[in-house]
């Protein structure tokens, strides 16, 4: 699977220092870490699922890239607190999560979400639990309190939200 246009657009766009920390969470095989990676960020990322991780760091080095991988449970091992400058999730939604994800990311840096809305039913294919799938206006909620840079929701080809929100430098 190729990488997301939204995610791979954004993180071209953003106002970072390429010498930024970004980090992929649930970064499976690394499309979106290997993007990261061809921008000249220092490149984290993490999943559940040690074969990918593994994965994802030999992709990276057969570019001559470096993604720096681990594989961990989050919910046993908390990001760690204001380490990067950016942080990239994907069709994933694990919404007690997000205060780690919030904490993990520097005053001044930025969140790139994306990932499927409870309309994506409607489709017949994808995720179907309410455990996966936001409520309509959820993801921007998550994220009160920062500056919203971009937010929409859409229903196709996927139903999905997307938001680039910057946390509060003060």
């Amino acid at each position: 699977m190729s990488a997301s246009p939204f995610v791979a657009d954004w993180i071209a766009t953003l106002a970072l220092d390429k010498s930024s920390r970004a980090l992929d969470l649930a970064m499976g095989r690394g499309r979106h870490a290997l993007v990261v990676a061809r921008n000249g960020f220092q490149t984290f990322g993490v999943d559940v699922k040690l074969d990918a991780v593994r994965d994802a760091v030999g992709a990276a080095a057969l570019e001559h890239l470096t993604v720096r991988g681990w594989c961990a449970d989050l919910t046993m091992f908390p990001l760690p607190p204001a380490a990067f400058d950016l942080v990239i999730v994907t069709r994933y939604l694990q919404r007690d999560l997000f205060p780690s994800i919030r904490g993990a990311v520097r005053p001044g840096g930025y969140v790139i979400y994306e990932t499927f809305t409870v309309l994506q039913r409607a489709l017949g294919v994808g995720p179907t639990s309410p455990d996966h799938l936001l409520a309509p206006g959820e993801l921007r909620a998550l994220f009160a309190g920062w500056d919203v840079i971009f937010d929409e929701e859409v229903v196709t080809p996927e139903a999905v939200a997307r938001i680039v929100a910057r946390k509060p430098s003060g």
